[in-house]
Parts: C-alpha cells; structure tokens; sequence
C-alpha cells in the first residue's frame, strides 16, 4: 500500500493493518521528513489517544492529516505506533 500526496509516496509498506476502513502503516514505512507533531489529539474510547501529524511537502500543509496511538487500549495495541491518514491523503495498491 502506497500514501501519497501533493505528488510524493509518504508511506508504503506490504504490511499495514486495516482497522476501521483504515490502513494503518507500520512507523518505518513513515517519511517522517514530511511530518510535524501537532497539538490537536482524539479519544476513542475503544483505542485510546491519538496523537496527529501534520503534512508538508513544497510549502503546502495538509493540517492533522494523519495520526497514531502511542500508548493504545488492549485491544487496538496491534497499532501501536502505526500512522493512518485521512481522505485528503491517497491510499491506493
């Protein structure tokens, strides 16, 4: 599976978890050169807090556009650490 956006692959990886319609990718197959930790943050009850990045590539933000559980519930520990991306992000094969 491929993320891309504004042009740029910014996670591939044949090993993602689907969960919720999501593909979450493993941490190594992150560009984090791409990614900035922002302050905003979720809670789901099920899986826990995640943390959200934001995107740049070329001078264009894409603001919280993925996220990851640090420290996830029991039963979403299989995505610890894995990053998942919103619409605005393209997840093909």
């Amino acid at each position: 599976m491929k993320a891309t956006w504004n042009h740029t692959v910014i996670a591939e990886s044949d090993e993602t978890i689907m969960l919720e319609g999501n593909h979450y990718f493993p941490p190594d197959s992150v560009k984090m050169e791409f990614f900035e930790e922002s302050d905003a943050h979720t809670t789901c009850p099920w899986k826990g807090v995640a943390i959200y990045y934001t995107i740049t590539i070329n001078n264009q933000k894409n603001e919280n556009a993925a996220w990851y559980y640090p420290d996830p519930k029991e039963k979403a520990r299989q995505i610890k650490n894995y990053v998942a991306f919103y619409g605005s992000i393209d997840i093909s094969e």
